[in-house]
């Protein structure tokens, strides 16, 4: 009886040596079939297009389509989530922006948004604009900031919705200057431009793409960009960091995958990602939509992504911002 429980255990032994080289196997042919690019939005979105425009050009890098799968809802969450479920067998990555660092403290989570993926790379950064309508007095950042802390209330905030990048903004603005404006809350940039042009809010926060037109033809002034530094876009119009020193962030878009995604298909994509970010038409979508290519190693995404995460859950409790909690 002995022998053939030997023999199984050879057999079991065996079996589990060959494991290890199935897998490494599988890496050395990935990928022999479509990856699906989840979106976590709406279609017809920046972030939708961005991942268009990239998977067309990995598409022809790798040699297998990457089809965009829309799964909007929860602030992005919902396409997070679905992403993070996934096989990790490198079929299955995720498209997001910079509101995916903003939603760990608006949102109860059912995954780790820095620990729990694996990230791919940076791919786009840019600012938001502080832009003024006629109705606001004040001729710069400082007069803005200073009319705020004289008058609290006295001055309206327009964004994308209670909890959105553009809120945050805001609120950290007034946070580190002590400042203090009335936000109004909008479902989408549309309708509170549609305001700002009537001169029925005074500021708000949008990406270049949005206000662009309006700033060229004068109907709003551009008072300062999010970012650390100016942008080409509107020259004259200071980083808020020049008028209030450490102020800085940015927008962004990201690519990562599902977690346990082997990292020599990690590095792979990552690789591709730097020569996608290279061609002429992918670097000039991102441009026309206000923002600058930016390549980045998986490791040098993972932190941008725990910065973003640490600052905005200390914006949102300062703040007291409440949403709706999902999970």
């Amino acid at each position: 009886m002995k022998q053939p429980i030997f023999r199984l255990a050879q057999a079991a032994i065996a079996l589990l040596a060959a494991i290890p080289l199935a897998a490494v196997a599988a890496e050395a042919k990935w990928p022999t079939k479509p990856i699906r690019l989840i979106v976590p939005f709406s279609p017809g979105g920046g972030t939708d297009i961005i991942a268009r425009t990239l998977g067309q050009k990995l598409t022809e890098q790798l040699g297998q389509n990457f089809i965009v799968d829309n799964h909007a809802g929860g602030g992005g969450t919902i396409g997070a989530e679905l992403t993070v479920r996934a096989n990790p067998d490198g079929y299955t990555m995720c498209l997001v922006s910079a509101s995916y660092g903003v939603n760990p403290a608006l949102y109860k989570l059912s995954y780790d948004p820095v620990n729990g993926i694996s990230p791919i790379s940076l791919l786009a950064v840019g600012p938001l604009i502080v832009v003024a309508s006629g109705a606001l007095k004040a001729n710069d950042l400082k007069e803005l900031i200073a009319q705020a802390k004289a008058k609290p209330e006295s001055i309206t905030y327009g964004s994308t919705g209670v909890g959105s990048l553009a809120h945050l903004v805001g609120a950290m603005l007034e946070q580190n200057t002590g400042a203090r404006m009335l936000h109004i809350p909008y479902k989408g940039a549309g309708p509170g431009l549609t305001d700002l042009l009537g001169g029925n809010l005074q500021i708000a926060y949008y990406t270049a793409v949005a206000v662009y037109p309006h700033v060229k033809s004068g109907k709003l002034r551009a008072l300062g960009v999010t970012t650390e530094k100016r942008v080409d876009a509107f020259p004259n119009a200071p980083a808020i960091g020049e008028v209030v020193p450490g102020f800085a962030a940015e927008h962004w878009y990201g690519l990562w995958g599902t977690p346990g995604t082997p990292k020599a298909i990690i590095d792979r994509v990552n690789k591709a990602v730097g020569v996608a970010l290279q061609a002429p038409d992918l670097r000039e979508r991102i441009i026309a939509d206000g923002f600058t290519p930016a390549y980045s190693t998986p490791e040098e995404y993972r932190k941008r992504l725990e910065k973003d995460v640490a600052r905005w859950k200390d914006v949102v409790k300062k703040a007291n911002i409440k949403i709706d909690v999902i999970g």
